[in-house]
């Protein structure tokens, strides 16, 4: 079937063409009116219809600028430029607006257990979405699908605009067929012969599977690795299982992402995830402060030893000694990542706390902020600054223990079959907005379970999923996974100065020219606190504002303004690079 597909397609030349984009809008569809052209007259070519809308828009520059309104033949008044661009940014603000109280609504029919645990508070519950950590076999087979995804060009030469969904599609099914294929010629020479003469994926789909859901696998316990490959990757695998695609390939490339819950499960293991020795069998050993390296080795001497115990305990003819072992360490592996990821987010509430009262405060190191001050669009007193700050710190380390879930469901989301994603231009590009239940409903808990422990809430609690500013749970869950990479190099910044004045003294005599280190670290520290968390990044209040996505896209705009700060000097002094990591690592 597939097969014929490509031949019938190819014969009637579809699949040679470069994609067609679609028509720029009309005059009329840009709110022009071409009555107004020069001499009335009739546009009947390309060249007269550009002359013509070169005209009306000299013409209403002119208008705009003198506010006086212009008629055309017809003797109709035609609005200015300025009143034009005024009725559209007004409709946007009324469309946001009212798309913001849908969403509260939304937010007001959801219910919640407030005794209920989340997963990261259950280690039976947090298994299930912990993946397991690769094997040296899986880690050649990952390498493949790797160097094959970073050659391709997938959604570049998909994700445009086609005149005809079958053209689209057409590109969809020759790009998929020709990834999988050359999976499949990679693992021999007879098997690439077989699979270029009659595309025949069936006898070859569970290698497919497992190795996709080895490299989506290795994406997930490693966030940082695979940035832009993953992303290429889930949207191939996204169009493969569409019920467009998929009857013509034959197979199914989506197989669940493998984890320690699944394993144990399956072999029989369970009681392991309640034995108390579990924690110190995967705990995260690091060279704190303080810590002596006696301490260190007899912290290290005592895992080892609840890794014997535990093996030896659990150990059977299903669950062999290896896959036991693999087990705890993918547990340990979550382990590091929850606090490297977390520590950032808890120091940096920490200092927030050391340097500022929600009650008192020093008028210079005021978090007040006005709206319309300084690029804000929120208005805060000190304490209620102070508090927004708190709870958004608070909220962002609890997304962060429940990565792997969210991550986990976001995967479910984007591949599943019922809910088709619409292709369409957000304002940033052509983006593939997606519905998604699963992660939406997942964030509201993490969001309802925050807000009771804190107490009274300060802002917003709509969250963007699905739509123009969040188009899916990809784009999402990669705004949450660089919270670290934001805070990371202030809060080592702030660490550094004190530690660097002792062994430069050219420094110290800088920072004591500056005022000294506590009014170097107030002064960053007042700065992100006001102007990272003030509603500022996007074009209205719906888009950042304090909703709970709006936190970040203003934490990403101070990021842009660093620069331009009077102690960026002292970010360089520190070994400051910048917020962002490698993509192709």
């Amino acid at each position: 079937m597939l097969a014929k597909a490509l031949r019938e397609q190819d014969a009637e030349g579809e699949g040679d063409e470069d994609p067609e984009v679609l028509p720029a809008p009309s005059l009329s569809e840009r709110g022009l009116d071409v009555s107004i052209a020069a001499e009335d007259k009739i546009v009947s070519s390309d060249d007269e219809l550009e002359n013509t809308y070169k005209q009306v828009q000299d013409k209403m520059d002119v208008e705009g600028s003198t506010s006086v309104p212009s008629r055309g033949s017809s003797g109709k008044s035609t609005p200015t430029a300025g009143t034009s661009t005024r009725r559209v940014e007004e409709a946007k603000h009324e469309k946001a607006k009212i798309a913001m109280e849908e969403e509260e609504r939304r937010v007001a029919a959801l219910t919640f257990d407030p005794d209920a645990l989340l997963p990261f508070e259950n280690m039976s519950e947090r298994a299930k979405y912990i993946p397991l950590r690769l094997t040296y076999d899986e880690r050649k087979g990952l390498r493949m699908v790797n160097a094959a995804i970073n050659v391709s060009d997938y959604t570049n030469t998909v994700d445009v605009q086609f005149k005809k969904k079958a053209k689209r599609q057409h590109v969809q099914l020759q790009q998929i067929v020709g990834f999988l294929s050359g999976l499949v010629c990679c693992t021999g020479e007879a098997a690439g012969q077989d699979i270029l003469e009659d595309r025949n994926f069936e006898q070859y789909e569970a290698m497919l599977k497992t190795k996709l859901e080895v490299c989506r696998r290795y994406k997930i316990t490693n966030p940082e690795k695979m940035r832009s490959e993953y992303g290429k990757l889930v949207f191939l695998m996204q169009d493969a299982v569409s019920e467009d695609v998929k009857p013509l390939l034959g197979i199914d490339v989506n197989e669940p992402i493998k984890t320690v819950y699944s394993v144990l499960e399956e072999r029989g293991g369970l009681k392991l995830l309640s034995d108390p020795k579990l924690g110190t069998a995967t705990q995260e050993i690091l060279p704190e402060k303080g810590k002596s390296r006696a301490r260190i080795d007899l912290e290290i001497k005592r895992k080892n030893s609840a890794v014997k115990e535990l093996t030896n305990k659990y150990v059977t003819r299903l669950l062999d000694e290896d896959t036991l072992q693999q087990c705890l360490y993918s547990i340990s592996d979550n382990n590091s990542f929850l606090n490297s990821n977390r520590r950032p987010i808890l120091e940096l509430r920490d200092l927030l706390i050391k340097y500022f009262e929600p009650s008192r405060f020093d008028p210079a190191y005021s978090l007040a902020i006005d709206e319309g001050a300084e690029g804000a669009r929120l208005s805060h007193n000190h304490e209620v600054q102070y508090n927004y700050v708190m709870q958004s710190l608070n909220l962002w380390a609890a997304i962060i223990e429940d990565t792997f879930r969210l991550w986990y469901l976001s995967e479910l989301d984007l591949l599943s079959e019922t809910q088709p994603y619409d292709l369409r231009d957000t304002g940033q590009g052509l983006q593939r907005v997606q519905q998604s239940p699963r992660v939406y409903k997942a964030m509201h808990e993490i969001l309802y379970h925050t807000q009771q422990k804190l107490g009274n809430w300060v802002g917003s609690s709509v969250i963007h999923l699905g739509d123009n500013n969040v188009p899916n749970t990809l784009v999402f869950i990669d705004k949450y996974t660089q919270v670290s990479r934001i805070l990371s190099p202030i809060v080592k910044t702030i660490q550094n100065l004190e530690k660097m004045c002792e062994e430069d003294e050219g420094l110290k005599g800088f920072l004591r020219a500056y005022g000294g280190i506590d009014k170097a670290c107030k002064d960053i520290l007042t700065d992100f606190f006001k102007h990272a968390f003030d509603g500022s990044g996007g074009d209205n209040f719906f888009d950042a504002g304090s909703c709970i996505d709006g936190r970040l896209t203003s934490a990403w705009n101070w990021c842009s303004l660093l620069q331009d700060k009077p102690y960026y000097p002292l970010f360089k002094l520190t070994g400051f690079l910048s917020f962002d990591g490698e993509f192709d690592k």
